[in-house]
């Protein structure tokens, strides 16, 4: 369900598509219910911003039902009810109910959900948590302690003075039988203190008519926890970023200070890496073994090799890094950067859909933009590509071996052949040949005695 609009929020966003752990609440769920389920047989209630919700999952495969008007939880299922009947699909024997906001849901619950609501033969089987402090949520009453059986799902609002106690909460989380679902959903009720049509409700229908209702409760109360404010989303959030860290801990990955790093959930890092304080690795960054990663480096969606040392403070943004590489510190790789086998980019050095060599280096002050350069090639201080005249960008191609002198200037479209040198302080606009050596300066002029002369002006003056 994923149709809310999340009004304590305080946000234009749907509440569904904000983010924890580097990925929307939603996405987190769905990732979750593909690990049991192909994404054809996910269905996203979606309604408030649905264009929107829609356009962010899309790509996964899931289906959606709109309900155009959010009239609560049940009428959420009622609206699947009619879509599986104007759809023409055939309707699945048994229903998973998940909610698009609790994104710490694990597939193993989903599973042990499903697994106890066939083994009980259940109409209805609900997830339960028991939360240190539950009030503000529904409790769930059992027909008689330690029993699966359900009585009764009961509103905070609705408790009697007897039932204040009760410690075990609804999550939202069910498991149906479809056609005993169906069958009561027309029967619900607006007549609350909402106005709305409250999937609870089916609870106490299915144990009027004697059908068996069951409970399950959840090994941990954090997995089933939704968010409802900014605060307790980045409570979220950082549960999830330390569940990473952990897992990546396990994994052979040494990491100080955790509970400074930022660690999306999709990142993965291989052995024998070290992840020093205050770095954030976001979205699909892939990190190989024994590598180095320094304090304030900020890395996303980037693949980097083994053995690669990345200095402080480096950015990277879709990036590519070849094994034993060292990169920074306070270098810019942004989209497209491909650094190969053992090369080094360095202080101040900024690139941008750049293939450079093995074994190539440009350690000082430089802008690399939409150039090839070959292996073993140096590019001394300040040197930089110009690869934009106004209109378009065009491409600078360096061959191997080739020493660009300092405080050059590279002007695109521009081919610097293998083994060539360029002269510090070279303005490059024509191709140079394999072996030559370019120099495009003007020649220096030098005054014996100026200085001098200069001097004796001053005092006559």
């Amino acid at each position: 369900m994923a149709a809310g609009k999340g009004t304590r929020l305080k946000s234009k966003r749907p509440k569904v598509l904000h983010e924890i752990g580097g990925r929307a609440l939603l996405l987190h769920v769905i990732a979750a219910a593909e690990k049991v389920v192909s994404a054809d047989r996910i269905y996203c209630v979606i309604g408030h911003e649905a264009d929107r919700v829609r356009a962010a999952v899309e790509s996964t495969g899931v289906r959606f039902v709109l309900q155009p008007e959010q009239r609560g939880t049940g009428h959420a299922l009622q609206m699947v009810k009619a879509f599986f009947v104007l759809s023409g699909l055939p309707v699945p024997e048994n229903l998973l109910v998940l909610s698009g906001d609790v994104p710490l849901i694990r597939p193993e619950t989903i599973t042990a959900i499903c697994d106890i609501h066939l083994r009980e033969h259940a109409a209805m089987t609900i997830l339960t948590a028991v939360p240190p402090d539950p009030t503000g949520y529904g409790r769930v009453l059992r027909l008689a302690p330690g029993r699966p059986e359900v009585s009764a799902i009961v509103e905070q609002k609705s408790l009697a003075p007897d039932q204040l106690a009760t410690s075990e909460i609804n999550s939202g989380i069910y498991c149906f039988h479809t056609a005993a679902l169906f069958e009561k959903l027309d029967l619900l009720s607006t007549d609350n203190a909402h106005g709305e049509f409250y999937l609870t409700d089916v609870a106490a229908m299915l144990v009027a008519d004697s059908q068996r209702v069951v409970a399950v409760k959840a090994e941990s109360v954090d997995e089933v926890l939704g968010a409802n404010t900014i605060a307790e989303m980045m409570q979220l959030d950082a549960a999830m970023r330390l569940v990473t860290a952990r897992r990546l801990m396990v994994a052979g990955v040494t990491i100080f200070r955790p509970e400074t790093t930022v660690i999306d959930s999709e990142v993965t890092v291989g052995p024998d890496t070290v992840i020093e304080p205050y770095v954030q690795l976001l979205g699909a960054t892939k990190i190989g073994s024994e590598c180095r990663i320094r304090s304030y480096s900020v890395i996303q969606d980037t693949v980097i090799g083994d053995s690669v040392t990345v200095r402080n403070g480096c950015i990277m943004d879709s990036a590519t890094i070849a094994d034993s590489a060292i990169l920074g510190p306070y270098a810019h790789l942004r989209p497209e950067s491909r650094i190969g086998t053992g090369a080094h980019v360095g202080n101040f050095v900024e690139t941008k859909k750049v293939t450079l060599g093995a074994g190539s280096k440009a350690n000082h002050l430089n802008y690399l933009g939409d150039a090839v350069i070959g292996s073993g090639v140096n590019v001394g201080a300040g040197a930089i590509t110009c690869n934009y005249d106004g209109v378009h960008k065009h491409q600078t191609t360096i061959g191997d071996n080739v020493f660009v002198g300092s405080d050059s200037t590279l002007v695109a479209p521009v081919t610097i052949e293998s083994g060539s040198y360029i002269a510090a302080g070279s303005c490059i606009t024509e191709n140079v040949p394999e072996g030559a050596l370019a120099l495009g300066r003007a020649r220096q002029v030098t005054k014996p005695g100026w200085v001098e002369k200069k001097n004796k002006e001053k005092e006559a003056c």
